[in-house]
């Protein structure tokens, strides 16, 4: 007889180096229940395990690439044999597409990851999700909608009526636009990885939309979370540690129990369509 382990469950993505392991390191130190460090590469992944264990902890490792569909299916038949659900879910994993390619390769590159990728794995796993699950989705300050010039772009993205199917039209269609050097000319500007960050901010706000209409007795919660500017590779003049950068994620995974809002590095609820927040 197959038996699930009705142990609580916490799976971090991108999670063997900079701030993906430092979420696992505070989720280790601070969740009850088993902490599963997930990363592409199955030999790096276990190489974070095994410095997390030195250091006392106890994270276990899946292999996961959430760009690759077959992985996705892989890791939701193994929570479901082993777990039967998951009780938070913090998508960390992430690109910064190299300056060198062409803005067409830019924004194929990091919407595909950072947008389609999340969403890809966020459906083949919130039928999984418990009651008063949390969800983390770990945006950007680029990920504010002003980072977008063209007002007639933000207001697409803020319309009332907008849905997922919508908003990944709108993904495509900048992709497209970047593939063919319009992305300046029609208002996107010039950031690919912005674009794909404000693209998962909106998504985290639908996703809670969808929480409250087809979850509405499991209590669900998404929310999307600013690092800071972390020493990370992608961010390697930064000054701020990984563990400074974990604190929203550890603070909307544990400790918040708000619903659809945009989470600053500090903790602050903001305003992800309004102006820069001001340092406290």
């Amino acid at each position: 007889m197959w038996v699930i382990s009705r142990k609580r469950k916490v799976l971090v993505t991108g999670a063997n180096k900079g701030i993906g392991y430092a979420i696992v390191k505070g989720l280790c130190e601070r969740f009850d229940g088993d902490v599963y460090l997930t990363s592409r590469d199955p030999v790096k992944g276990q190489e974070a395990v095994t410095k997390l264990k030195a250091l006392g902890l106890n994270p276990l490792f899946h292999q996961l690439d959430i760009t690759d569909q077959i992985s996705i299916d892989n890791f939701k038949k193994f929570i479901k044999e082993e777990y039967g659900g998951i009780d938070i879910l913090i998508n960390n994993a992430g690109v910064y597409a190299n300056q060198s390619l062409t803005m067409g390769e830019q924004a194929e590159y990091n919407v595909n990851v950072n947008y389609f990728g999340t969403l890809n794995l966020s459906s083949a796993l919130f039928p999984l999700l418990r009651n008063n699950a949390h969800v983390v989705n770990v945006t950007s300050s680029v990920g504010r909608l002003q980072r977008i010039p063209s007002m007639d772009i933000q207001k697409k993205f803020k319309e009332p009526d907008l849905t997922i199917e919508n908003l990944s039209k709108l993904m495509k269609e900048y992709i497209k636009t970047a593939k063919e050097n319009r992305h300046v000319e029609e208002g996107w500007g010039s950031n690919a990885y912005g674009v794909s960050k404000v693209g998962l901010t909106a998504l985290t706000m639908l996703q809670q939309k969808f929480f409250d209409q087809q979850y509405s007795n499991k209590n669900l919660s998404i929310n999307a979370v600013h690092p800071g500017w972390i020493q990370t590779d992608m961010n390697k003049t930064a000054t701020t540690s990984p563990e400074n950068g974990a604190k929203s994620s550890l603070f909307a995974a544990l400790d918040s129990n708000v619903k659809g809002q945009y989470i600053w590095n500090d903790c602050r609820i903001v305003d992800w369509a309004g102006p820069l927040p001001q340092r406290m």
